[in-house]
């Protein structure tokens, strides 16, 4: 399967004899330059020192699609997905197969390749853009393993600048030590203030941390005082309800929190931003599942989230808008597909010079 998405087939040579071993070479050439690539097959008698004339063909793109380390091998009629190394009659032995990555070209997905990161919260600062992700440690085929929050900058969303770890589940009272989860990072009076979900022995819980820079230092604002427990939503569908925080800071300065998983909460939080205003009101979003994201257009505002489609397992991006924050909020569809590798997904969106980045 090509990059292009069209399976392509090229034969080894048209005469072999029952019985006899051959040799098969192949090889793809990628010109960045060109976006092309030069595929070519050589074959001969297994024991013979110089190989046949090849047989190639020249295509748009990189040779292949995904999963270049996963392939098919064995007998029958070649299908191609993802990869497939087959003959039609006969064996197969001796297979070796080696290639090297593209090369990384400035702002391409994924953003980020030195750490598997998940839950990209952004942030605006001036001239740069600081974005915030939970780093996952987990073994292969484990569980998440997440103990911190990394950041990353950018003045272009081009060229990133790691600033590691800037902060940590143990930093917070009463919270396990693997458990970074989705957090957000908003700023006031000169003030950064992160909004993190954590997980106690029970449940989760929702509390904020603050700093005076978007890297930090940060340091919990109220130890051992979450703004929102579990205690304070048990209407919610889901035991886990509350996680995935997220803050918007109206235009008259008013902050509001909304957060939740297979509900979504909200709440006005006082000019402090680390305590809530007034009662928690469930929000009925059409197909919500978690991961809001609050933002303002204009004089629309949007919450962006993890849906749960009818019909489609793993959850896909979906938005409903409203004249006020406190709605009524009209449901306007679905943005995305589902996450390539992975059931859930998250959004974040920025307006970044003139330009919106989701």
């Amino acid at each position: 399967m090509c990059a292009d998405g069209i399976p392509r087939r090229i034969g080894a040579g048209n005469e072999v004899k029952a019985g006899v071993w051959y040799d098969v070479r192949a090889q793809a050439n990628y010109d960045s330059k060109s976006n092309k690539t030069k595929f070519q097959i050589e074959v001969k008698v297994s024991g013979e020192m110089q190989f046949g004339k090849p047989t190639s063909m020249v295509f748009d793109g990189p040779a292949l699609k995904r999963e270049a380390g996963m392939w098919v091998i064995g007998s029958g009629y070649p299908g191609g997905f993802p990869n497939s190394l087959s003959v039609l009659d006969g064996a197969i032995d001796e297979v070796r197969i080696s290639g090297e990555a593209l090369p990384r070209v400035a702002g391409q997905n994924p953003l980020f390749t030195d750490a598997f990161t998940a839950d990209p919260a952004a942030l605006v600062v001036g001239n740069t853009v600081y974005v915030y992700v939970g780093h996952d440690k987990a073994s292969v085929g484990g569980w998440f393993n997440m103990p911190e929050w990394l950041c990353y900058s950018s003045t272009d969303m081009k060229n990133w600048t790691a600033h590691g770890s800037v902060l940590a589940p143990k930093d917070f009272a009463n919270a396990n030590s693997n458990a970074a989860w989705a957090g957000q990072v908003v700023e006031k009076n000169g003030k950064y203030y992160f909004y993190v979900t954590l997980d106690p022995k029970e449940g989760h819980f929702i509390t904020v941390a603050v700093g005076d820079s978007p890297t930090g230092p940060f340091k919990e604002a109220l130890p051992g005082k979450p703004l929102v427990t579990d205690t304070m939503t048990t209407d919610s569908s889901r035991a886990n309800s509350d996680i995935d925080p997220t803050v918007l800071i109206d235009d008259d300065g008013t902050p509001w929190l909304a957060w939740g998983n297979g509900d979504c909460y909200m709440v006005k939080l006082k000019q402090n931003m680390v305590e809530t205003d007034e009662p928690i009101t469930k929000v009925p979003y059409r197909n919500y599942s978690e991961g809001p994201w609050l933002f303002k257009r204009g004089n629309l505002y949007y919450n962006i989230y993890a849906a749960d489609a009818p019909g489609v397992q793993p959850e896909q991006i979906g938005y409903s808008t409203a004249e006020k924050i406190t709605g009524p909020w009209t449901y306007r569809g679905l943005l995305t597909g589902p996450a390539k590798h992975g059931f859930t997904i998250h959004p974040a969106v920025i307006e970044f010079k003139n330009k919106w980045y989701f």
